[in-house]
């Protein structure tokens, strides 16, 4: 069920719900982890009225609070493995771009049955936008699937590539700047405790030096991370990472880690003797985000540097402290590479397409709405046709932007 408004929440919520001095107190918690959370997610989703969905959204974060659920950092556990204190395993961080509700419930069913550690759920300033999922929409379908599959403890939730845009900045720095703060600030707020800031978009090759070539880079780099250690609420670290080569561009280099960390850290230190740096580097090793479609729709396999993410992840341990490098694009690499994340210390790895093809591939996928779905897509993306490709590799690069238009059909 969808409330239309707060009157129709408030009856829905009768029995199983106590409001008490601004917060709440769960009566019953089986009903409120049975169809009640069911009907809230769908409310935060959907409900037509913004103060409803609001309503709704502090109801699964208040529950989920009540039953050992919250939002966390990782940024603890990353700092043992810049000591070397932990190490031997690689964190995933999976983006779900459609039906996050019960995505997320088969990751937490996943994790409960393997026993295993931390995983990050996130979401990128691109996908926030042709998702149609704002960070407090995008916790609260975490959280509720948290609560459905009887999920307790930490939450890690992550803005990645909190981005910016190359040409938007090019023609008003200013401005951009401001957009990337305001995302910061609003997934702050929504529970976003480990943030991915990726300036790396600015990096200028044209420059003589690599610290030139670095320098806008680090200094926003910077400038961001003072902003989320004045925004990160009392008690907690917030986990952030930065980035020194776009993916799909040229491999990184040890000499632009340590241009990019030494000029980071040199501007860190200008804005306060205090603050804490960032936890892990996204570096380049030979991958593309959403794979290398051929001309079939299959995805190219590609070759990835692993010699790279063992030398940066290393370096970054030793000289820096921080946890390691971070692989992107990984979702779309042979299932046989996985295990070389671990052997070579990386720190974390970025899942997206992967998890996007299961849902579009899966033969459960109505074949009407995928039909739908892909008209849609070749009716108003034609700017993103390009020439030399077939019309299965435009439907593959461009699915993704129908989750948004079609999300009430897929939910």
């Amino acid at each position: 069920m969808i409330y239309d408004n707060k009157d129709q929440l408030k009856k829905g919520c009768e029995a199983i719900i106590a409001f008490d001095d601004g917060d709440i107190r769960l009566l019953d918690e089986g009903r409120f982890q049975g169809k009640l959370i069911d009907d809230l997610i769908h409310t935060v989703v959907f409900s037509p009225d913004p103060g409803t969905r609001d309503a709704a959204a502090f109801l699964i974060r208040r529950g989920a609070a009540a039953l050992g659920i919250y939002s966390a950092s990782i940024q603890p556990l990353y700092e043992a493995m810049g000591r070397k204190e932990v190490g031997g395993f690689t964190v995933p961080a999976i983006n779900i771009r459609g039906i996050s509700y019960d995505v997320a419930q088969a990751v937490f069913r996943a994790a409960i049955k393997g026993k295993v550690g931390p995983v990050l759920f996130e979401i990128a300033r691109s996908e926030i936008d042709y998702t149609q999922q704002r960070p407090q929409e995008y916790t609260s379908a975490i959280k509720a699937a948290a609560v459905k599959t009887g999920w307790r403890g930490p939450v890690f939730l992550q803005g990645d590539h909190f981005q910016m845009n190359a040409k938007k900045f090019a023609a008003d720095p200013e401005k951009e700047t401001q957009a990337v703060k305001n995302l910061i600030w609003e997934a702050i707020e929504a529970g976003f405790y480990n943030i991915d800031i990726d300036t790396s978009t600015l990096v200028d090759l044209s420059q003589p030096t690599v610290k030139d070539q670095q320098r806008i880079n680090f200094s926003l780099a910077a400038e961001l991370t003072t902003m989320i250690r004045d925004l990160e609420p009392e008690g907690i670290t917030i986990s952030v990472g930065g980035e020194i080569g776009e993916v799909g561009g040229k491999n990184s280099t040890v000499e632009e880690l340590q241009a990019f960390m030494d000029g980071y850290l040199e501007e860190l230190k200008k804005r306060g003797e205090n603050f804490k740096g960032i936890s892990k580097i996204s570096i380049q090793t030979g991958t593309t985000h959403g794979g290398v479609p051929l001309a079939d729709g299959t995805v190219a396999k590609v070759k990835i540097d692993f010699d790279v993410l063992e030398k940066l992840s290393e370096m970054s341990r030793v000289q820096y402290g921080l946890s390691g490098a971070v692989q992107h694009g990984a979702s779309t690499l042979p299932d046989e590479a996985f295990d070389r994340f671990p052997a070579t210390g990386t720190a974390e790895i970025h899942l997206a397409t992967g998890f996007q093809n299961m849902i579009f591939d899966s033969k459960s996928f109505p074949e009407e709405l995928r039909a739908k779905i892909y008209d849609h897509l070749k009716a108003n993306m034609k700017g993103e046709w390009k020439e030399k490709d077939t019309e299965e590799q435009f439907i593959y690069k461009t699915r993704k932007k129908g989750f948004g238009p079609f999300k009430l059909e897929l939910w």
